[in-house]
């Protein structure tokens, strides 16, 4: 190995694809595969995906990675790193098998139990302890709602896992979660660093039901030997265990200030903030996840980020849409920008899978208003994207009245397109700077696992590896039209409250 670089390799589950990047121990990309898989909707309030699928598809990558000679002819692997979505709950038996897909993070099945509890005593004391908003993201409203609404199911169920931590133990035959996955539960204490007596006691449930908590940069999990071996990995080969993709995506950012605040784009959405204590206020509308013990990530997502804009584009996708998605994608935004600021009189409530931050209605649901016989389809389409992009402002505004923030900094597959970066810099009137590498949980990753190796004695100093940056300035104009348009965006947002509530009974009725 000694004509060979060190490398670690990077796996972020996402959404929509896993991508597994190789980096070298100075930041550099040197190797990139890609593995997409469905999002299974039975119902319009579900959310499902399978969990066999996406341990093959990352061990398909891991193969084509590892079986290529360009790859291994100059490069060894010394340390995996994984990062995931966050949210997930996928229920195993006491054999460790799967009892059905998991329930991700768009799923609205649980809303009546987080209604219920919501605003109650138990429910702030339970927001209080865990940092985590009481909505039917979260773990603790999914597991309660498998536990109420399949008894026999529920009976059978041994442990709740995310999607990350089944991929831990397939590899390793353990069971265990970094503090940030754990964080994202509404399970997790975030000042005891243990799975929290309040939830734990309205879940009905003990700690038993849950992986062993650890931090981060935890690396004593042994992959299997098997696993070695079909991978060709050296025995020693460390595996990390690594934080959720937004906590990645805001380090790759390159600052841990909290003065800035990281804006995301990708299938879903957030705006993130750094800070040494969380972000709370009485409505319970901030997430707070534990990048390491005493530095927290906080803000807020959508639900409806690009998955939303991907939705548009097949519908009007026109002439395009048998082209590749990411071919689409580009031809729709070249369309979108032909038209003006505010799309002539056309807002768009994107709430096509209910909504996070800031309104927390997972009933909420789309809307086109201003629809007039002038409109065309590239209107249709830029107004989708701007009403993405209001909502994003929308949780930027609410975290901005409780911590200041004076620049922000865009990554995302998404946020990075000239013409959305373009957008929403003009939305928050703010200089921003703008990645030049769109992998950001990725990079993140490699900050975090070169801090575990060594290479960094700290995640601070593990920044100078981040991506360069490309600044943009708004456009005062720009900002005032989109002003007047985002106050009309909130107005209907709230009057439509009591109509998305009728919609969704009408919906379930039937």
């Amino acid at each position: 190995m000694d004509s060979k670089k060190a490398c670690i390799l990077t796996i972020n589950i996402g959404t929509s694809a896993t991508k597994i990047i190789g980096f070298d121990y100075l930041g550099v990309e040197v190797v990139v595969k890609k593995g997409a898989y469905p999002t299974f909707h039975p119902h319009p309030d579900l959310s499902e995906q399978d969990p066999e699928q996406i341990f093959i598809t990352i061990m398909f990558l891991l193969k084509g990675i590892l079986n290529d000679a360009s790859f291994y002819d100059k490069h060894y692997v010394q340390s995996i790193i994984l990062s995931s979505s966050m949210h997930s709950v996928l229920p195993l038996d006491k054999s460790g098998n799967t009892l059905g897909n998991a329930v991700i993070w768009s799923d609205n099945r649980a809303c009546h139990i987080s209604t219920s509890l919501k605003g109650t005593e138990l429910g702030n004391r339970i927001y209080k302890n865990t940092g985590t908003p009481i909505h039917a993201m979260s773990p603790l409203s999914k597991i309660t709602w498998i536990r109420e609404n399949e008894p026999e199911k529920f009976e059978r169920i041994s442990r709740f896992v995310s999607l990350k931590e089944y991929v831990i133990y397939q590899l390793t035959g353990e069971f265990c979660v970094d503090y940030s996955i754990a964080s994202a539960t509404g399970l997790f204490n975030l000042e005891q660093l243990k799975w929290d007596a309040d939830a734990m006691k309205f879940a009905n449930l003990d700690a038993s039901y849950f992986s062993k908590p650890a931090d981060i940069f935890y690396s004593e999990l042994k992959i299997k030997a098997p696993i070695l071996t079909s991978l060709r990995l050296d025995k020693n080969t460390k595996l990390i265990l690594g934080s959720s993709d937004g906590c990645m995506a805001s380090l790759s950012a390159g600052s841990m200030r909290s003065d800035q605040a990281v804006v995301s784009v990708t299938s879903s959405g957030a705006v993130r903030v750094f800070g040494e204590e969380y972000l709370l206020d009485g409505k319970g509308s901030f997430f707070n996840y534990i990048l390491e013990k005493g530095k927290y990530i906080s803000g807020g997502p959508t639900n409806n980020g690009g998955v939303a804009f991907e939705w548009a584009a097949r519908g009007l996708g026109g002439n395009y849409k048998d082209l590749p998605l990411e071919d689409l994608m580009v031809k729709l935004f070249n369309e979108a920008a032909k038209v003006k600021e505010g799309s002539e009189g056309l807002i768009f409530l994107p709430y096509l899978q209910g909504e996070r931050a800031p309104i927390w209605n997972s009933n909420a649901r789309g809307v086109y208003f201003g629809l007039n016989i002038t409109h065309e389809s590239r209107h249709i389409i830029r107004a989708t994207l701007e009403g993405i992009l209001y909502e994003i402002y929308s949780i930027g505004r609410s975290i901005k009245r409780h911590r200041e923030f004076q620049t922000i900094h865009l990554n995302g597959y998404n946020a990075m397109h000239p013409l959305w970066s373009g957008i929403i810099c003009d939305l928050y009137g703010m200089p921003a700077s703008v990645s030049t590498y769109k992998h950001a949980a990725n990079m993140g990753s490699a900050m975090v696992g070169l801090t575990a190796m060594g290479v960094y004695d700290s995640l601070e100093h593990s920044l100078e590896i981040a991506p360069e940056k490309i600044m943009k300035n708004p456009n005062g104009k720009k900002n005032k039209i989109y002003s007047k348009y985002y106050d009309l965006f909130e107005r209907l947002t709230n009057k439509l409250e009591p109509e998305f509530e009728e919609i969704s009974k009408l919906q379930n009725d039937y």
